[in-house]
């Protein structure tokens, strides 16, 4: 048998960290029907009862604001799990508490994981967790999600309480007489017209009209006008009055009202804090530095530089490793095929594309897993923190920072979800700016190109050339911000307020499940995507084939050669001269090599020759193909697979390929055109395709433009 089991709470509770506890390997990331956001399952087994876990998006609370806000609410209405576990931060009860009552004024039955209690002991906050659940009628387990304490006495209580099935009553909170009368009126005529209410409460639908919740209303249009209508006459009339009396709206009322519950409630005995004024916490105490207005940036870009010591420094050997095989397969592969068509597309199609991509892999997991210690400690809210100041300067938010942090800021992230959390800025402006921006960053998709020219030609230096490539894009993207606010996306800026997670000692299961995930779904793009597009391009660069005019003159040339009185030795080298370039022609009078051979007239300017541009079309798709085309490109034409080496070595001594080629492809791929999906993610989020295309034409104007400048100062420098 198999049970649904929400698990919910707020942002920074430590949801996702007793997810990993509860469900470990077990788990699937997907997205929710119809949306953009992940979909987080997991399995956890009680006694042979099979508890299906979903966790929820973080979200304070379920009035729909943002789309994870809709998401979880409408998880919880249509699904209808058994039990919704909510996890609760002890160290932050009042405010956590929001999320509970809400849930259980909408009569979803609820166990509190009360976490953190480790944390809460510390600050001399005691909860009388007995206490609090007799209050509120819901079983309530004191837990450390971190350390797993806990979770057996936790699910036994959820599944106890899946098994019985017991139906609850909405809780009822008072809002004061001049609101009650209204939900009371409102509430008698939903319940007569059966207004929604398979779905929701007829309280709770009165009270939504009330806080003007902008899904409901919109619902309640679709299911019959003429009462939305009515209740939305109804509203704008106590909205008035409120107005007039108490100068504040309904909304704002309904809020204050269940903050005054909730304090009452914890008055009650439920909780004691012992108050020390000169007290400071553990975390106040490290952020005195960490964030500290002058030392603070400068420990934040030693951390970034520690990062990419440490990527580099323990990836190389993995990453030698992982090409040697795919070195080692395609000679298998060369000796055990006859020649022909189908030897080149598995060796020049599968195992140079893909295996390109793929020997990067080991490094992006080193790098994914440096980053989830980051962000499980709590320090990346401080960068977002932080970084506020310098972005209001060019015209951005201070929740733009975790949009750039998400889409690479660190080098590893995904534009996708960048552009899609721009959704928690409420300035349409300052969002926009933002969505258009985050491309920018070094994500995922980016650094197997990085990581490649890198050790092609700065193998010397590569944590600071990461750094440095890191620092650029920043650059590049608050600069460009400030020109598209001061042009085509004017308004002003709009406060921002944070809150600053406590910081936590990452859990080693935490931090390997984070990396694991994010690095299967590298590797599984690789294995699909990729392995797609390297097939689709091998093709275009392979056929048609070499003319038969060319086939006749290196006919010609090896006559010529049979007939110079040469030594065997000499005649030796020049027949493999003939044989090499024979080899490499037909992918210049490829499709492909054609359209490279077409564009190279513009893009010589920036040093790009035709193989490049070949790769850099094929990155519109995905940016990691530009590594796997290159790798096709280079591998098409040899004779013998000993003598190639990595794509590295293969750049490395190409006479088309120097330091200024190299950088100038760097500075090219930071700023050129978003991967496909990211365009389309761009398009929806901007509620517009002239956005997406946009985003693809500037993008690669501006790309282009700053390589042709760093490959042309840097020849004059360089000559």
């Amino acid at each position: 048998m198999e049970t649904i089991i929400a698990l919910g709470g707020n942002p920074n509770s430590g949801k996702t960290t007793l997810f990993n506890e509860l469900t470990g390997a077990r788990q699937h990331v997907g997205n929710y029907p119809g949306v953009t956001v992940d979909k987080k399952e997991g399995i956890y087994n009680y006694n042979g009862y099979r508890l299906n876990i979903v966790d929820l998006p973080g979200t304070y609370s379920l009035t729909a604001y943002s789309i994870e806000e809709v998401v979880a609410r409408d998880f919880l209405v249509a699904q209808k799990p058994e039990v919704t576990i909510n996890i609760v931060d002890a160290s932050n009860l009042e405010r956590n508490l929001y999320f509970t009552i809400q849930l259980l004024e909408l009569g979803i039955p609820v166990c509190i994981a009360l976490n953190m209690m480790d944390v809460a002991k510390s600050r001399g906050i005691t909860i009388n967790h007995h206490k609090l659940s007799s209050i509120l009628q819901i079983p309530v387990v004191p837990i450390v999600a971190r350390t797993g304490e806990g979770k057996l006495e936790l699910m036994k209580t959820v599944a106890e309480l899946a098994r019985k099935k017991k139906e609850r009553k909405p809780l009822v909170i008072s809002y004061g007489a001049d609101l009650e009368e209204a939900i009371s009126q409102m509430q008698k005529k939903i319940e007569s017209e059966h207004f929604m209410t398979l779905l929701y409460p007829a309280r709770w639908i009165a009270i939504k009209y009330l806080e003007n919740d902008a899904q409901i209303l919109k619902k309640g249009k679709e299911t019959d006008p003429v009462i939305a209508k009515t209740l939305e006459e109804h509203v704008s009339k106590v909205s008035r009055h409120i107005q007039q009396t108490a100068e504040t709206y309904p909304e704002a009322l309904i809020a204050d009202c269940r903050y005054g519950y909730i304090s009452s409630l914890l008055k009650q005995e439920v909780m004691h804090q012992q108050y020390d004024e000169d007290r400071l916490y553990t975390s106040d105490k490290i952020d005195k530095v960490l964030t500290n207005r002058f030392i603070g940036p400068v420990i934040m870009l030693l951390i970034l530089m520690g990062l990419y010591q440490f990527t580099f420094t323990y990836s190389e050997i993995p990453v030698g490793l992982t090409e040697n095989f795919f070195g080692w397969l395609g000679e298998i592969t060369y000796n055990s095929l006859p020649d022909g068509l189908l030897r080149s597309l598995i060796i020049s199609g599968v195992i140079d594309g893909v295996g390109g991509v793929l020997g990067f892999a080991p490094l992006i997991m080193f790098m994914f897993f440096g980053i989830a210690i980051l962000e499980d400690s709590g320090y990346l809210a401080r960068v977002a923190y932080m970084l506020d100041r310098i972005f209001r300067v060019f015209g951005l938010h201070g929740s733009s920072v975790m949009a750039y942090i998400i889409s690479g800021g660190i080098a590893g992230g995904c534009a996708v979800p960048g552009v899609m959390a721009t959704r928690t800025l409420r300035s349409p402006k300052e969002r926009l700016a933002t969505l258009l921006t985050v491309p920018f960053m070094n994500c995922g998709a980016k650094l197997p190109v990085f990581a490649l020219l890198i050790a092609a030609f700065f193998n010397k230096n590569e944590a600071i050339m990461m750094f440095a490539i890191t620092i650029i894009a920043w650059i590049g993207a608050l600069i460009i911000a400030k020109i598209l606010r001061l042009t085509i996306i004017k308004g002003d800026p709009t406060p921002f307020i944070m809150e600053l997670p406590p910081y936590r000692l990452p859990t080693f299961k935490g931090v390997m499940i984070h990396t694991w995930e994010r690095t299967w779904q590298y590797i599984k793009k690789a294995g699909t995507v990729i392995l797609g597009i390297s097939v689709v391009l091998w093709a275009m660069m392979s056929f048609p084939g070499m003319p038969d005019s060319e086939v006749k003159r290196f006919e010609q040339q090896r006559e010529a050669l049979k007939s110079l009185e040469l030594s065997p030795s000499q005649l030796e080298e020049k027949m493999a001269e003939i044989e090499h370039e024979e080899a490499a022609t037909p992918l210049r009078y490829s499709i492909a090599g054609r359209i490279g051979i077409a564009l190279e007239s513009i893009t010589q300017f920036a040093g790009f020759d035709w193989r490049t541009n070949i790769a850099l079309l094929g990155g519109f798709a995905a940016k990691e193909v530009v590594v796997s085309t290159l790798g096709t490109a280079y591998s098409l034409g040899e004779l013998d697979p000993e003598e190639s080496g990595s794509l590295a070595e293969k750049l490395a001594s190409s006479p088309e390929w120097n330091p200024v080629v190299a950088l100038s492809l760097i500075i090219f791929t930071i700023f050129y055109a978003p991967c496909f999906v990211a365009v389309v993610c761009i398009s929806r989020e901007a509620g517009s395709w002239k956005w997406g295309a946009f985003s693809m034409i500037f993008n690669t104007a501006v790309a282009f433009s700053f390589a042709v400048a760093v490959f042309q100062i840097g020849s004059l420098i360089t000559k």
